[in-house]
């Protein structure tokens, strides 16, 4: 009989997990939560523990983690040893992926999470540098062997952790930043889509970088024209690779330090046709609305509006007040690359938020594109929060 079949009773170390919890598991979700689990397994947190049913059935391999609400993560479907070869055979399958899908640029994600079936594991490379951070106890328990298999696979310059993301705190873990292999620059370009920035590994937002944009901004390249405007611009990502095709740009941020960082950007890259203005993108889409100005192409990136389910509604009130001051500022014609990253705003809730802001502006408009992250944060099927950037290119036809 297969391990799916033997029916035995649980043993101590097994985390046995409810018909609900069991369910879940196989219909493909990687984590179970604790209320579904209805015994816990003697074994530390961070252990890798079996997950059998009520009838001590083989259900998964998983990552058990006894402070987090998600209290399993689910590693493999296989009742395997889950030992170095494991992770390396897991962590060369999401490299020759980014072979295949990465090109015209330096800075990719090289591993992402559930994504890559290595849940709580995010892998960043910028060149010869690699940013690593482990978000659950299991993955944290691994960080020494992780660094090890980076060193022996890429010789990397420079290792660095960026655990100072919030989540780490759901699983007990510190806030960490620190050098874990070489010696780190201050800072030093990358190169996307032809353009360079400056990246911080170790103070810059995320891991250095909003890598999962990437494609998004080679394709709001093609739309470029006329007069653009990038909203929430940070440090000129969008402004910048819309440079190339219209005739200005104006890039507004209420961040100076971002603001500064962008002029910079800029200057590196030759570009004098980018305004970079700090304001308050609400007031100021106001402001230009109310003094009849019009432009050709505008990109809005805003941050995660929505961090948590409760907050939906005003998020979406947010997002559509700067989608619906948009779309009145276009051109005929013109052409809108709207984004949202909260995830708790699904595709469904976004179209129909754009909708409203099309019919209060008074406006008819085509969707010329529907888009999401870039190809190397793969979207698992079976964990719909694996797929959180939304990115809609709409057209203006009157």
């Amino acid at each position: 009989m297969s391990n799916h079949q033997r029916t035995n009773s649980p043993a101590p170390s097994d985390a046995v997990v409810s018909a609900k919890g069991a369910a879940r598991a196989r219909s493909g979700h990687p984590w179970i939560y604790r209320s579904d689990v209805t015994q816990k397994p003697k074994a530390e947190s961070g252990a890798i523990v079996r997950v059998v049913d009520h009838r001590g059935r083989f259900i998964a391999r998983a990552h058990y983690g006894k402070e987090s609400e998600i209290t399993l993560r689910l590693i493999s479907k296989n009742d395997v040893e889950i030992d170095r070869e494991f992770w390396l055979t897991r962590l060369r399958a999401a490299a020759e992926w980014r072979k295949r899908v990465v090109s015209d640029t330096d800075a990719y994600r090289l591993v992402h999470a559930e994504g890559d079936l290595l849940p709580g594991l995010i892998i960043d490379r910028y060149g010869d540098c690699f940013v690593l951070q482990t978000l659950t106890r299991g993955m944290d328990a691994l960080k020494a062997m992780w660094v090890e298999l980076l060193v022996a696979e890429f010789q990397p310059r420079l290792i660095v952790e960026r655990n100072d993301a919030k989540v780490r705190q759901l699983e007990g873990l510190p806030m960490i930043n620190s050098l874990l292999h070489g010696e780190a620059p201050h800072e030093f370009p990358i190169t996307e889509n032809g353009i360079r920035f400056q990246v911080d590994l170790l103070e810059g937002q995320k891991t250095g970088a909003f890598l999962d944009q990437r494609e998004n901004r080679a394709a709001a390249m093609r739309y470029a024209r006329g007069r653009g405007l990038d909203c929430f611009s940070f440090h000129g990502s969008f402004a910048l690779h819309l440079a190339g095709g219209c005739e200005r740009v104006a890039a507004i941020d209420i961040s100076a330090p971002a603001i500064e960082r962008a002029r910079r950007n800029a200057e590196l890259n030759e570009i004098a046709n980018v305004e970079f203005i700090e304001a308050n993108v609400f007031d100021l889409l106001r402001d230009y609305d109310d003094a009849g100005e019009r432009f050709d192409t505008i990109a809005l990136d805003p941050p995660a509006f929505a961090k948590n389910r409760g907050a939906v509604e005003a998020a979406l009130r947010g997002y559509k007040e700067i989608n619906l001051r948009a779309l009145r500022l276009l051109n005929p014609g013109g052409v809108l690359i709207t984004c949202s990253c909260s995830y708790h705003v699904n595709e469904e809730l976004f179209l129909g938020m754009l909708a409203e802001a099309a019919r209060d502006a008074n406006r008819a408009v085509q969707i010329v594109e529907k888009r999401t992250q870039s190809r190397d944060h793969p979207i698992l099927l079976t964990a719909p929060e694996t797929y959180y950037l939304k990115c809609v290119v709409l057209r203006t036809m009157d």
